[in-house]
């Protein structure tokens, strides 16, 4: 399933199109595998008589409900699944029939982390975690080829950083003098100082 093109802008462009990695297909065609030999093994064993069309019926609903669950429809969620990289932002679609999808841009990325596990070390993939400001994160598992796509990702970040230059790094204006306490240093009326030394004599 192609991702819409629909949804980016006019002068947004694409760097990185990517799919979990095909590990996450295995299983889903192993299960449609062994559906379909259970019915052909059970088609011919079985005499052709009226009970052994039963029994072929219930190991094809079962197989059939297997496959379908198991196997046709987790296929479909793994080409449904969609990591985007733009020069903007990262999109993050999925769902069959109902769609989700995430935008995360790239000025709000704060961090950037990858997991590997032994087997996926050996099949290159692995587990890319971004997190932003705000405390959001975004979780993507079995990214192929995650060690280039979290080096992309960060050469990314540098170049919006670089066209898009952070606010916090203009001068910040002068806070506004303090305003003297009124009646600091006054006199109160009434009251004169007395001179110092001895009291006058009468």
């Amino acid at each position: 399933m192609a991702f819409p093109d629909d949804v980016l802008t006019d002068e947004e462009e694409v760097v990185l199109h990517l799919h979990p990695h095909a590990k996450a297909a295995v299983r889903p065609i192993l299960v449609l595998l062994v559906a379909l030999a259970a019915v052909i093994l059970v088609w011919v064993m079985l005499p052709p008589t009226t009970g052994g069309l039963i029994g072929v019926c219930v190991v094809g609903a079962v197989a059939l409900f297997f496959g379908v669950t198991r196997g046709v429809w987790l296929l479909l969620v793994w080409r449904s699944t969609h990591y985007v990289f733009t020069d903007e932002r990262i999109l993050l679609q999925d769902g069959v029939v109902a769609r989700e999808r995430r935008d995360l841009p790239l000025n709000r990325v704060n961090d950037h982390l990858t997991h590997q596990s032994l087997v996926e070390r050996v099949l290159g993939c692995g587990t890319l975690t971004v997190d932003s400001i705000g405390e959001q994160s975004a979780v993507m598992a079995s990214v192929p080829h995650v060690q280039q796509v979290q080096t992309t990702l960060y050469q990314l970040i540098e170049t919006d950083r670089e066209l898009r230059p952070d606010e916090d790094d203009e001068e910040e204006p002068e806070p506004p003098p303090v305003a003297r306490q009124r009646g600091a240093g006054r006199r109160s009326p009434g009251r004169s100082r007395r001179p110092s030394g001895p009291p006058p004599r009468r």
